[in-house]
């Protein structure tokens, strides 16, 4: 893998660039929808990539080990072949998915113990074998197991919890290095940075971090439920550690405010689930501002759920429609308000890489953030 910064905006810590792989090229900033066990919801493939646009998708180890399960997967030659899914993979750990099976797991120094929830099975992922299951699964970009710690959190608990994550990023950096691809394309490990809201910590952290050559690094635990100031101070105060050459990836935020002002202070590439989950149950982003669909004020608006939106699906329904179909659980939908939202996501990154590369990003965040953060009323 490879990363180039191409542009960089004037008053801003923003930068623009290019990560190449195997699998093709990710134009950074980049947004990455949640394809958690192998399908984003509502959509395929073929959409994500016509309409949507989207240049990589996330997948999760421990959904993906669970079902399929490995031996499907290794028989398929990965999950690339297996979801018929041509361009790049990202794959989280599993780590948080088990931590927050806070009643079934068990930490302990050589991993995490955890009962499926499918059907009660027991299981260890410790920092080798989420290399090897992410190995079987193939993926251009891997993750290091680590703890997240919960929101809010001793510093002591804290303090522990990253010696640990610490302790075990050595071993799975150590088995990632000694173990190989096994469908002939190149695979990166990015260790994650830890520490809750502790400055020291994630100071702490953040130098650990960039000691080892990785091809990037992840910023892990936090949208967690802290004060979003609390957000964008741990990023502003990593982003000025870890390595100018390689990108940052801001884990599973967030808002389209979130991503904007996190691009502002360095970050390169997201995740969240937010559009796809928040467009099952009816809230909307758009241009104008965030709709709830199912408020009783758009029963009769005739209008385009979003007459600027970038997808077909945004220009062609209207909002009574989108209404009537959430409101009725049908599956067409779950299916148009999951595409818009990815497709106003990716737009809206897509958007802010242009005012990188011309400079204005600083400006243009700062009169865009008060149009989409707003919530929208019906004229």
């Amino acid at each position: 893998m490879f990363f180039t910064i191409t542009s960089r905006d004037k008053t801003t810590k923003a930068r623009a660039g290019i990560i190449r792989t195997d699998h093709g090229e990710i134009r950074t900033p980049a947004f990455m929808p949640v394809g958690t066990a192998g399908s984003v919801k509502a959509v395929s493939q073929q959409q994500l990539e016509q309409e949507v646009k989207a240049s990589i998708i996330l997948g999760n180890a421990y959904h993906l080990y669970l079902r399929p399960g490995l031996l499907v997967l290794e028989k398929s030659r990965g999950l690339h072949r297996f979801m018929n899914w041509k361009h790049p993979i990202l794959t989280d750990s599993g780590g948080y998915q088990v931590f927050s099976l806070t009643n079934t797991r068990q930490l302990a120094e050589e991993g995490v113990w955890f009962r499926s929830h499918f059907d009660g099975s027991k299981h260890l992922f410790s920092p080798e074998k989420v290399v090897d299951i992410q190995r079987v699964i193939g993926s251009d970009i891997m993750m290091a197991l680590d703890e997240c710690t919960p929101y809010p959190c001793t510093y002591e608990y804290a303090k522990d919890s990253l010696a640990l994550t610490h302790r075990w990023l050595e071993r799975g950096w150590q088995h990632f290095l000694e173990s190989k691809p096994l469908y002939g394309h190149d695979q990166v490990f990015f260790p994650i940075v830890q520490g809750s809201v502790y400055p020291d910590l994630r100071e702490t952290s953040a130098r650990t971090i960039a000691s080892y050559d990785a091809e990037g690094y992840a910023i892990g635990g936090l949208s967690v439920g802290e004060p979003v100031e609390d957000m964008y101070n741990m990023v502003d105060l990593v982003c000025d550690i870890l390595p100018e050459c390689k990108p940052r990836y801001l884990m599973g935020v967030g808002t389209p405010v979130n991503i904007l002002e996190s691009i502002a202070r360095g970050v390169d590439m997201f995740d969240c689930v937010m559009p796809t989950r928040n467009a099952r149950n009816g809230m909307i982003f758009t241009h104008q501002g965030i709709i709830n669909i199912k408020n009783l004020q758009w029963k009769e608006d005739f209008s385009p759920i979003d007459p600027l939106g970038p997808s077909l699906y945004s220009r062609t329904y209207t909002k009574a429609y989108l209404r009537h179909l959430i409101l009725s659980k049908e599956i067409l939908g779950a299916q148009i308000a999951t595409i818009h939202n990815l497709s106003f996501y990716i737009w809206l990154i897509n958007r802010a890489r242009e005012k990188i590369v011309q400079g204005e990003f600083g400006e243009w965040k700062m009169e865009i953030i008060e149009k989409i953060g707003k919530r929208l009323a019906q004229a």
